[in-house]
């Protein structure tokens, strides 16, 4: 039997949810799930699993980002809930990328002949979308090539 998509996952989740009556997972789930109904909309057509992993990463990014102006405006409470939605999207993401092998990848490129900041991010970029932080990885591609 095939594994199901993405998509399906995220909905089989849901539907697990509500019937566990698990709120955050439920309202996380849902607000996604609507969120890619509307890029499907937009485009015309369904979305392929790499599309969703896409808006996965953005969603991720942008809790992170609303949590860290939580925690500025000392919201703890929200900034914690938005911080645990991040972690349960995070899961439907691969294993994340460490940072050697990001750097390993790094040197493979430039060995390739990628010689400045964008021909290295160009190279490694596809490889580590959505498993590694994209500002760490402008960081580790200067000090390399710095170095």
């Amino acid at each position: 039997m095939p594994e199901p998509s993405l998509i399906e996952q995220l909905r089989a989740d849901l539907t697990t949810a509500r019937k566990d009556r698990d709120k955050l997972r439920t309202t996380t789930l849902s607000t996604f799930l609507s969120e890619v109904k509307n890029k499907e909309i937009d485009l015309g057509h369904g979305l392929a699993d790499e599309d969703v992993r896409g808006l996965l990463t953005t969603a991720i990014k942008r809790r992170r980002e609303a949590a860290e102006q939580m925690r500025a405006g000392s919201r703890v409470e929200l900034a914690e809930k938005e911080e645990q939605e991040g972690a349960l999207l995070q899961a439907y993401l691969p294993p994340a990328l460490g940072e050697d092998e990001v750097r390993s990848m790094i040197r493979d490129a430039i060995s390739a002949g990628a010689k400045d900041v964008g021909g290295v991010m160009k190279a490694v970029m596809p490889a580590t979308k959505g498993r590694f932080d994209g500002k760490e990885l402008n960081r580790l591609v200067r000090e390399a090539l710095a170095g």
